[in-house]
């Protein structure tokens, strides 16, 4: 008798291999057998004409604070991910001083667009040391498996003090101390360690995060823990524009410390060729022997526009400001009032830098949201139709905004979209070097939701894209299970297959699709975030363990914080 069986589902296993149809079993967390099974099970689940895969690994998420009060990851444990990692971009909570508490909120609320108020209050900060964290939050209960990177910025606070962290470069001794803390971090169980050079990472205070323009001395002296220790991946989020001259470092830090290096690659439109030329000295890269990846989205990282988010195109606008500190209620009675829409209309944005008038201004960019328009027609925006009517664009914004009580989305697709598809993101995703990545989740609160990017890679691109080729649905399950999983020595889970954990999705493919970005007020202290729900999810597996069933939590708690890399099950002939 075997603990779960699953039957008659088509199986996707994870590796690549087409899919087939077979039977399941399951015993303690981990997989028995695949194919046919003849014993029963304690409890059967028919899966005839839905598909079964591996759980989803998420490789790039920042729940570092959302892990204190959140066991269900949401919302990525709505869309099958059953192993999520943390600690990406160079920010993270850990390690923290008691009277950096504060400050390093602060890194993330401008960061990440997580509310500070809802960290403060949510955040139980039972550590100082990074060590100090991972014991923290493996006592709490959670649904999935979980694990962490030390993020640069913390370790610069932790060690050189948080006003000289964002503010001059390290000493030696500070190097060194820096590298100490890494591989105590990598040595406790932290998968990696990641940095940002980005000047869109900011922090509330407005101040580039810290570690932005640390020295290539520090950036190498850090990788030596890594190459000490064996230990993790160097992950790191570049300046966009500049990526063709950065390559170049990092290819020589992987080669200097032998472990795997990965940073963000996305097509933007200030340099929209940029990513093919950076794409092709990567190939050369790893021709000459560097361990180099890049990770893209699975779709245009998209920023959503509604009246009560952080970006819209009036959210300069000093009429709107003076609205936008009263309650919903009374902002609401004021924009349907035409005196205030013709003032707001009117009114003359405040300056305040290049990519927040692009954001704002750029009405060739701006799309009416639909639950499925993630590669919406240019002929749909908000330009082309007011050219097409002889309205302007930004009275169709308004509108757009005020429609069903004021809860309407545009979308701006600000990257991966300068061509008006996502044609480079199909290439992107046919590599063997780039990884699935950048969904963000638990961060972004009030302008990007992403984290529905499993089951968009499922509906979109497998099954419902229009505008371009799409892939066998055995190489999306690949680069989000096994590919993903394999990346940071997670080496146990991401195959169906037996002696892997025995993490599984049972997905009504046919049916599955994505709700509607919705914003909602669930964070402590009634912190906003926007949220995307899924149907069509049958069941969700854990380590032997239904912990979703009809898109719903069971209540069981099997997840577990992953120390370190895990071995692959061994082959039995």
């Amino acid at each position: 008798m075997h603990d779960l069986v699953i039957r008659g589902g088509t199986l996707v296993d994870g590796t690549g291999r087409a899919p087939f149809v077979g039977d399941l079993a399951i015993d303690g967390d981990r997989i028995v057998a695949v194919g046919v099974v003849e014993g029963r099970g304690r409890r059967e689940i028919d899966a005839t004409g839905k598909l079964v895969t591996p759980g989803f690994v998420d490789m790039h998420t920042h729940y570092d604070g959302q892990v204190s009060w959140d066991p269900h990851f949401t919302p990525s444990g709505w869309h099958g991910c059953t192993t999520v990692i943390m600690g990406n971009c160079g920010v993270g909570f850990a390690p923290c001083r008691r009277e950096d508490r504060e400050w390093l909120i602060n890194v993330m609320e401008g960061v990440e667009d997580i509310p500070g108020s809802a960290l403060a209050e949510g955040i139980d900060w039972e550590w100082e040391t990074f060590p100090e964290y991972l014991d923290a939050i493996e006592r709490k209960p959670h649904s999935l498996d979980f694990a962490a990177q030390v993020p640069h910025s913390a370790v610069r606070g932790f060690v050189l003090g948080r006003d000289a962290s964002e503010d001059r470069d390290a000493t030696p001794d500070e190097i060194a101390r820096m590298k100490e803390v890494v591989a105590e971090g990598l040595r406790a169980g932290a998968l990696g360690f990641s940095t940002s050079r980005t000047s869109l990472h900011k922090t509330a205070a407005g101040k580039l995060v810290a570690g932005t323009f640390a020295a290539k001395d520090e950036l190498f002296g850090i990788g030596e823990a890594l190459a000490e220790t064996g230990l993790g991946v160097f992950e790191c989020a570049n300046e966009h524009v500049t990526l063709d001259k950065d390559i170049e470092w990092m290819i020589e830090l992987t080669k200097r410390i032998d472990r795997p290096v990965i940073f963000n690659l996305s097509q933007t439109d200030f340099a929209p060729e940029l990513w093919k030329k950076v794409l092709a000295r990567l190939e050369s890269a790893v021709a000459e022997g560097a361990d180099l990846w890049a990770q893209s989205a699975g779709r245009s990282i998209g920023i959503l526009m509604n009246w009560r988010c952080t970006a819209h195109p009036f959210a300069l606008h000093p009429r709107w400001q003076a609205l936008a500190t009263l309650p919903w209620e009374e902002q609401l009675a004021a924009l349907r009032d035409p005196a205030t829409k013709a003032a707001i209309l009117a009114d003359t944005p405040e300056e305040r830098g290049v990519f927040e008038a692009y954001v704002t201004r750029t009405f060739e960019k701006m799309y009416a949201l639909s639950a499925t328009g993630y590669e919406p027609d240019p002929t749909t925006s908000l330009a082309a139709r007011a050219r097409a009517t002889g309205v302007s664009p930004a009275e169709l914004a308004y509108d757009e905004m005020l429609a069903d009580d004021g809860r309407g989305f545009l979308y701006f697709p600000l990257f991966n979209y300068a061509d008006g598809d996502l044609s480079p993101l199909h290439t992107l995703h046919d590599h063997p070097r780039v990884l699935m990545g950048l969904s963000d989740g638990g961060a972004h609160c009030g302008a990007i939701c992403d984290a529905g990017m499993p089951t968009f890679m499922l509906t979109h691109w497998t099954r419902d894209r229009e505008r371009g080729p799409t892939f066998p649905i055995e190489r999306i399950v690949h680069r989000q299970t096994q590919q993903t999983a394999a990346f940071y020595g997670l080496l146990d889970r991401g195959v169906l297959a037996p002696g892997y954990k025995a993490d599984v999705n049972v997905i009504d493919y046919a049916s599955l699709s994505l709700d509607a970005p919705a914003l909602t007020f669930d964070l402590p202290a009634g912190g906003r975030r926007l949220v995307q729900d899924a149907k069509g999810y049958v069941a969700t597996v854990c380590s032997g363990v239904v912990t979703f069933e009809g898109g719903a939590p069971t209540g069981a708690m099997p997840g577990k914080l992953l120390r370190g890399p895990r071995s692959a099950p061994e082959v039995r002939a």
